[in-house]
């Protein structure tokens, strides 16, 4: 069992910076790609991005495309997202997850993630 926790959730300004951190509590952490969704008030769990076990490859959507960056250190069992020019339509509850199995195979299908974290709340103000 992998347990993940994120921080570095808060209230921003429209066009501010925030970055969240997920820490693992497991070794195990460099062996499974991670991801990063988000959930808005009254609507379903989207993907937001996504990055492999060794951290060479990096997939996201297309709404946060050039503004979020993923990042991972395994050496410190944590898995980051940068995100920058903020929007009000960012706001939302933000997760982590571990995914098992081949990377490109449904990485954005919230079925494919094993481990959730318990997320932080981002609000973006405008």
């Amino acid at each position: 069992q992998v347990q993940l926790v994120e921080s570095g959730g808060g209230l921003v300004q429209a066009g501010g910076s925030l970055r969240l951190s997920c820490t693992a509590s497991e070794r195990t952490f460099s062996m499974y790609a991670m991801g990063w969704f988000r959930q808005a008030p009254g609507k379903e769990r989207e993907f937001a991005a996504a990055i492999n076990s060794d951290g060479a490859n990096t997939i996201y959507s297309d709404s946060v495309k050039g503004r979020f960056t993923i990042s991972r250190d395994n050496t410190k069992n944590t898995v980051y997202l940068q995100m920058n020019s903020l929007k009000p339509e960012d706001t939302a509850v933000y997760y982590c997850a571990a995914k098992v199995g081949s990377f490109y195979n449904g990485i954005s299908d919230r079925g494919q993630y094993l481990y959730w974290g318990q997320g932080t709340q981002i609000t973006v103000s405008s």
